[in-house]
């Protein structure tokens, strides 16, 4: 039987999520949460080690390396788990046995951990009999819904784990997408805004470029992993759209690891602003993620679609100007964010325009925002465990 939560008492939280080993901006996002989390509540995390079959994985050169100084708090336990192992997951059942959270919560971004979540499920429903919370960063991933087999056992996979549970996603329009997706009540999916990726140390900006090794007066920034729906390559369009005359000063830095094929080098050596472009192709560690979020004047995210963006959330910390589009949720995140441009996606034109306008008035770097803290964060979290628990 599970216990019963006395109003305003201590919640006991075990989050499942990706770990450090396949990292990514979940990873980021999982030790963060558990860390707020566990300022109010004892917390304990089940970690994936494994995700899939690392030749399968298009970021399979950064796979198992040390990017991140980040790292969960001493008071959480922990435990790991592979997508591929049984055994991992009877020690997972026992290590929930013991610790005897009241909450487990679910991240949900991609499909290749649906029938460990499955799994999961149909243990808690025999014998833990926890509550369940699924928080979805994506609806679904645009490669699994891109190739048929997996589109449809990730929609089935989907609704088996999403049936009679609680849920949190971060903007509304991703709460409209899981609702008619996965069959889901509006009552029971909750709206909690991405916290601030704010862990990253700040750089002189003098500094910074020069140990890029960066001359230029005025730095436009794309960063993050460079894939098909990301509209990477609207951008290096649109910046080769810009008159000679303006484009003197001017540095445009494509930061992150290829994933897909957009013939991105060949769209750079032909543009005439090559020599004003680079490409890193790599993910990025975290000491390297400061230097360039510090040496920017500007962030350009030219995304096709969206349903949140953690680098947009890094540019907020360092208080940089952001282009982007509107679209998914990511209009609505960046509402409240007084440096966010929105454009139209897949427009190079109107990606030239802005980064224009925003090159002649040289906005300030230190750009306020009203983005909640994690503590604010915690305490929305605090509400839907006491109603969940009820």
């Amino acid at each position: 039987m599970a216990e019963k939560e006395v109003p305003g008492a201590m919640s006991k939280i075990c989050i499942f999520g990706p770990s450090k080993h396949f990292f990514s901006g979940l990873s980021y996002y999982t030790i963060r949460v558990s860390n707020a989390l566990a300022e109010e509540n004892e917390v304990s995390v089940v970690l994936f080690r494994k995700l899939l079959p690392k030749l399968l994985f298009p970021g399979r050169k950064h796979v198992g390396k040390d990017l991140s100084d980040l790292n969960l708090s001493g008071e959480i336990d922990e435990r790991y788990i592979d997508w591929d192992s049984p055994l991992s997951w009877l020690r997972a059942y026992h290590f929930l046995r013991r610790g005897n959270p009241q909450i487990l919560i679910f991240q949900w971004w991609t499909s290749s951990v649906g029938h460990i979540y499955a799994i999961f499920k149909l243990i808690n429903r025999l014998f833990l009999h926890k509550k369940i919370i699924v928080e979805f960063h994506e609806v679904v991933d645009p490669l699994e819904e891109s190739i048929l087999p997996i589109r449809i056992y990730s929609r089935i996979i989907g609704r088996i784990i999403t049936k009679n549970i609680t849920a949190i996603t971060h903007s509304n329009a991703d709460k409209e997408l899981i609702a008619e997706k996965y069959r889901l009540p509006s009552k029971d999916i909750s709206v909690i805004p991405l916290g601030p990726f704010d862990h990253f140390k700040k750089i002189n900006k003098e500094e910074a470029r020069r140990r890029l090794g960066i001359t230029d007066n005025y730095v436009i920034l794309y960063f993050g992993l460079i894939r098909k729906y990301k509209g990477v390559n609207h951008l290096v369009e649109g910046f080769s759209q810009i008159p000679e005359e303006k484009v003197r000063p001017m540095r445009l830095l494509v930061v992150g690891e290829v994933w897909d094929d957009l013939g991105l080098e060949e769209l750079i050596e032909a543009s005439p602003h090559r020599d004003k472009i680079s490409l890193r192709d790599e993910y990025v560690p975290d000491d390297d993620v400061s230097l360039y979020f510090s040496a920017a004047d500007l962030l350009v995210l030219p995304y096709l679609r969206a349903s949140q963006s953690g680098v947009a959330h890094i540019a907020i910390t360092y208080g940089i100007p952001v282009i982007t589009t509107k679209v998914g949720g990511l209009a609505e995140s960046m509402s409240s964010y007084e440096g966010a441009t929105f454009i139209s996606p897949g427009d190079p034109t109107e990606i030239k325009d802005e980064i224009l306008r925003c090159f002649d008035i040289s906005a300030s770097r230190n750009i306020r925002s009203s983005e909640m803290g994690w503590e604010d964060i915690a305490k929305r979290y605090a509400e839907i465990f006491e109603a969940t628990l009820r």
